[in-house]
């Protein structure tokens, strides 16, 4: 590489969309054929389409963005983003580099297992049910990695565990519900489980006597977490002391820890997007890890700490880079060769990071100038494409609706038609009185 990584971070916004691909190629983040692909306007052919979903018309785009300054574990990413929402990459990207300038950004995995969930609706005798299945469990790991598994076992995981649940009913019954818990090395893993789970069926009605109603993985995977931690040093105490305050809010109130936590996904969706994973699966987890003491709180935290702020996210976080889209989609390929991640849990790893980041400028900006005002700065050119400004009149359109924004706090479609209208005025006004 003729470049690192992070030599071309700086002014990255400020370059042209040809400068930021030149600035990638050159680093090796992207080749040339990427950039070729991306010109002709990405993925074309229905085709691929057709084999994803049904009943396909077309394909609905999204801006894809890259995050920059993100050093991770200590490695540079440039991290591709795909969402279409004003101010979240800017505001990701802002906040990599405070950190990258004071603190830094760690993380990791614990556990490795996904989980898989064998309902048993209406069990006759849940002592009796739990230890007949137990009294099979080595047997049945074994038939379920050698004959469904197997492809796993080969590259080093497969089912590892069977537990039983005993789940009250609430009308004085119980139902059962068995766990199989499976490491998917660097897949996902939801369809290798779900066929583990009816494989293991028959046997189970075999060994209990028991009737098996339904088999599907659970999104709860708190059997595989993934942390992330920034620590920033020397920050200024007033600013350490408003942040924690910010976090304690959203700990204690589900009604904050709600908004809080769309802004973590802020970071997190749109790479999950970008990479063809399933973000929905991953947002169902992290909201039922959010609430497993009964009450929904925040998932990250951030306290002071040695004259310093310590931000932590942990959750679960399951991905897999094979497999599925991520190997199929051709933008999704690329995003992946793009990050470089080795592996799944690399993957999961970095994609916290970029959650916890971002949680960190909503904060920083909630507590110092307000969400309006950085949001609405970078929203003024969708209200002026908004009413219907062309590419020339832009620029003076989003300069007015900054001045209004400065003076009022708040700034709508409304203005910026106004705006529009008076600039249009002008210019005609402009032209009558010095005809060419």
């Amino acid at each position: 590489m003729k470049k690192q990584l992070q030599e071309i971070f700086k002014g990255f916004s400020k370059l042209t969309r040809q400068e930021r691909l030149d600035s990638l190629v050159e680093v090796g983040a992207l080749q040339q054929a990427d950039v070729d692909y991306l010109a002709k306007g990405g993925l074309r052919d229905t085709t691929l389409g057709e084999k994803f979903i049904e009943n396909v018309i077309g394909y609905f785009q999204m801006p894809l963005g890259v995050a920059t300054n993100f050093r991770i574990d200590g490695k540079d990413f440039a991290i591709p983003m795909a969402v279409e929402e004003t101010s979240i990459v800017a505001a990701v990207c802002k906040s990599a580099k405070w950190i990258r300038e004071s603190g830094s950004i760690t993380t990791e995995v614990v556990g490795s297992e996904i989980i898989g969930q064998i309902q048993i609706a209406k069990v006759k005798d849940f002592a009796i049910f739990e230890k007949q299945l137990l009294a099979q469990k080595n047997y049945m790991i074994e038939i379920s990695n050698r004959e469904v598994a197997f492809g796993l076992v080969r590259r080093g995981g497969g089912v590892r565990d069977i537990q039983v649940r005993r789940v009250p009913r609430g009308d004085g019954s119980d139902m059962a519900v068995v766990h199989v818990l499976m490491d998917p090395c660097d897949a996902m893993g939801a369809n290798i489980m779900n066929q583990v789970c009816e494989y293991l069926k028959e046997p189970i009605e075999q060994f209990t006597g028991e009737k098996v109603t339904m088999c599907i993985l659970s999104n709860l995977v708190d059997t595989k977490i993934t942390r992330a931690v920034v620590h920033i040093k020397d920050i200024d105490p007033a600013l350490a002391e408003k942040i924690e305050e910010a976090s304690l809010f959203a700990q204690m109130d589900p009604y904050r820890a709600a908004t809080n936590n769309k802004g973590v996904l802020n970071g997190i969706d749109p790479v999950l997007v970008a990479t063809g994973n399933d973000w929905r699966a991953v947002e169902a987890g992290i909201h039922a890890y959010a609430c497993r003491d009964g009450q929904y709180r925040s998932i990250t935290k951030w306290y002071r700490d040695n004259g310093g702020l310590t931000g932590v996210f942990e959750a679960p976080l399951v991905v897999g880079t094979v497999g599925g889209v991520t190997t199929l989609h051709p933008t999704a390929m690329m995003c992946m060769k793009m990050l470089g991640t080795q592996s799944a849990n690399e993957l999961s790893r970095v994609i916290a990071a970029v959650g916890l980041v971002q949680n960190l400028g909503a904060l920083k900006a909630l507590t110092t100038v307000g969400i309006i005002e950085g949001h609405m700065k970078l929203h003024t050119k969708n209200l002026a494409l908004g009413a219907g400004a062309e590419e020339r009149e832009i620029p003076a359109v989003q300069k007015k609706l900054e001045e209004i924004l400065t003076i009022r706090k708040r700034i709508s479609l409304s203005n910026a038609i106004e705006v529009l209208k008076e600039l249009r005025a002008g210019q005609a006004s402009s032209t009558t009185q010095h005809p060419h």
